[in-house]
C-alpha cells in the first residue's frame, strides 16, 4: 500500500513538473520597456537555450555575439555555468566612440576584448530578486568588480541601466543593459 501511494505521489510531481516546464517554454519572460533601447525584442525564457543561443536568437545582440565569437568565448558561455551576463544591446555598443568596436574585434586586440566581455559576466546565477537595495561591489569573471546599485525603480550596473531583467537560459541568466561596461584597466 505504501509503495502504491509513493508511486501516485511521484506521478503527480512529474506531471506538475512537465506542466510547469511547458508553461515556462510557452510564455514570454517579462520585459521592461525602455525608451533608451527601443529595438530590444521581448526575450522569451528558453530553458533549453544557453546564453549564446538566446542572444543569437533575439537579434538585438549582433555586436555582442560577434565580439563573443572573435574573443573565442562561445564555448565557455555555452558551457555548464551557471553565469550571469549583463548583455549590452547593439545600441549600447553604438554609443562607444567611433571605431572602438572595430578596433576591439581585430585579432591583435583579443586580450582586451576578452577582458571587456568577461567584465560583463559574473559566476553563478543572480536574478533581480536576489539583489538587495543599495550598492555592492560584485567580482566579475574578468577579475575586477562592478558596482551593482538597486533602487526602488532601477538596477544599475556601474553606469548602465538594466532594461530587461531575468532572461532565463539553460546555463544562467541574462540582464539586458543599455551601456557597455568598461573595465577600469581595459587599456
Amino acid at each position: 500500500m505504501k509503495m502504491q501511494q509513493l508511486h501516485k505521489f511521484s506521478v503527480k510531481v512529474a506531471s506538475l513538473a512537465i506542466a510547469t516546464a511547458s508553461l515556462l517554454v510557452s510564455l514570454p519572460s517579462f520585459a521592461i520597456e525602455s525608451k533608451a533601447t527601443p529595438t530590444v525584442k521581448k526575450v522569451a525564457a528558453s530553458p533549453t537555450g544557453n546564453i549564446v543561443q538566446v542572444a543569437v536568437s533575439n537579434g538585438s545582440f549582433k555586436t555582442l555575439v560577434a565580439a563573443v565569437k572573435a574573443a573565442g568565448l562561445v564555448e565557455t558561455l555555452s558551457g555548464k555555468g551557471p553565469f550571469t551576463v549583463f548583455a549590452p544591446t547593439d545600441e549600447a555598443f553604438a554609443k562607444l566612440p567611433k571605431g572602438t568596436v572595430e578596433t576591439l574585434l581585430k585579432p591583435e586586440n583579443k586580450a582586451a576584448l576578452v577582458k571587456l566581455l568577461t567584465y560583463h559576466v559574473v559566476s553563478g546565477k543572480v536574478n533581480s530578486k536576489d539583489i538587495k537595495a543599495g550598492s555592492v561591489l560584485v567580482p566579475t569573471v574578468a577579475g575586477s568588480s562592478i558596482k551593482v546599485t538597486k533602487t526602488t525603480k532601477d538596477v544599475v550596473i556601474d553606469n548602465s541601466k538594466v532594461v530587461v531583467a531575468d532572461v532565463k537560459t539553460s546555463n544562467g541568466v541574462i540582464h539586458v543593459i543599455d551601456t557597455v561596461l568598461l573595465p577600469p584597466d581595459l587599456f
